[in-house]
């Protein structure tokens, strides 16, 4: 019995350091090569040599020069590679003369992620998104090859040259966009429900963003169980995950899980994936979860952010939670953005209570402070607030109901029509 392994397919990293002054940009060129690596290692990658030029801007044919293209043409003789993976997204035509002179596979980030994203992909709008987008970076990738790509008519009723097969290439992936588009729309008009329903029953909801390998999917099954998959690497988890969590003052939310965030993320695949990121539109909190011990925490903080700007979710509230406060490389950081800051271990649990209180605290400034009592013929309002709100006090008087307790607004109005019985954003100590 013979054991066979597939052999890892092995790659050159190549990136261009697009300043004046090549020592100011070195270090962020190195961090991003370093995350370009950890992308291969995820999709199954052997990285065998890199290659940095310190040029104004890439070069708009090759992406780099000619004398940087005849030194990578040697590292792949040398490492005996089957390909490239350039550090930025390749136009088409760098990508067609880069084939042409190096005479091996060529990839860039882009094509990476996606190739990640495909094998991540678990729910049926997973995959459709990823199909999306892989189609949406094929379709300006199409190029001819000749004679090869016309067909030629032969017999009765095919005469004349015929279509060629690039513009019958473009047509279908038109088509198969198209088709895509209108199921994620379907798709997004069941979830737009989902969301309005959430709304009505008050029940709050905490988005989970932050960048990929942050700790975000160790943080939810801390705080639920929720089972999923947490490893450390890149894009462990692509599919959004909703998990109900009492807090510890009885009420009841919705932890989210996101996807991750990255740099370089190009702005189609944030349109393609908008329905898995906008999730965090819909939240009523942001718990941004960063990687305290990432060296380049302060980069990946303003991916995050710019990624919510671009999302339309920079003005919701913000807890931001440095994680992996358990190793020993943890760096100072702070978030002047954030509302609230905690430090806490996703993997021991340290900071968990700190952090929650923060949650709560940024909740309750939210809703409205009732204190009232009830006539006895209306107690089907307490039991509304029971259900919707967060009770602090409930007393039997011989009146009626007295209850202490903090509202959604909407219900606030509804079950204490006149403004004294209520207060807006009181905190109790």
């Amino acid at each position: 019995m013979f054991e066979t392994e597939q052999e890892k397919e092995r790659v050159v990293l190549v990136g261009v350091s697009e300043s004046g002054a090549a020592e100011d940009l070195q270090p962020d060129i190195q961090e991003s090569l370093a995350e370009l690596r950890q992308l291969c290692e995820t999709a199954g990658a052997l990285v065998v040599g890199s290659i940095v030029q310190n040029r104004d801007a890439a070069h708009p044919g090759t992406y780099v020069g000619k004398g940087k293209l005849e030194e990578l043409a040697e590292l792949l003789r040398q490492t005996g590679a089957h390909g490239i993976i350039t550090d930025d997204e390749l136009t088409p035509a760098q990508m067609k003369n880069l084939e042409d002179a190096l005479d091996v596979k060529v990839m860039d980030r882009t094509l990476l992620i996606l190739d990640i994203f495909a094998g991540r992909a678990r729910t049926k709008e997973g995959k459709l998104q990823v199909e999306l987008a892989q189609l949406r970076y094929r379709l300006t990738r199409l190029a001819g090859f000749g004679a090869s790509m016309s067909r030629l008519g032969g017999g009765i009723g095919t005469r004349g040259p015929g279509e060629k097969k690039l513009e019958v290439d473009r047509r279908l992936i038109r088509d198969r966009i198209a088709q895509l588009r209108r199921e994620l729309t379907q798709r997004k008009a069941g979830r737009d429900m989902l969301h309005e329903n959430r709304r009505r029953s008050a029940v709050p909801v905490v988005a989970i963003v932050g960048y990929t390998n942050a700790g975000k999917s160790t943080l939810l099954n801390y705080l639920t169980n929720a089972g999923v998959l947490s490893e450390d690497r890149l894009f462990a988890t692509l599919d959004p995950t909703t998990r109900s969590y009492r807090m510890p003052n009885g009420q009841e939310i919705l932890f989210t899980d996101t996807v991750g965030f990255i740099r370089k993320l190009p702005h189609h695949l944030i349109e393609a994936f908008r329905s898995t990121l906008e999730e965090a539109c819909y939240a009523d909190v942001i718990l941004h979860v960063v990687d305290a011990s990432s060296e380049a925490a302060d980069v990946q903080m303003h991916v995050v952010y710019e990624t919510l700007r671009l999302l339309g979710a920079d003005g919701k509230p913000i807890v931001t939670a440095f994680n992996k406060q358990d190793r020993e490389n943890v760096q100072p950081l702070k978030d002047l953005r954030a509302d609230k800051c905690v430090k806490i271990s996703a993997k021991t649990g340290l900071g968990i209570t700190q952090m929650l209180a923060a949650i709560e605290d940024i909740l309750r400034e939210q809703k409205l402070y009732l204190e009232t009592t009830f006539p006895y013929t209306d107690a089907g309002k307490v039991a509304l607030v029971r259900k919707v709100g967060q009770l602090l006090e409930e007393e039997y008087r011989e009146d009626g109901i007295f209850i202490r307790a903090y509202l959604p607004r909407e219900y606030a109005a509804r079950l204490a029509p006149r403004e004294e019985n209520w207060e807006l954003g009181r905190c109790e100590k």
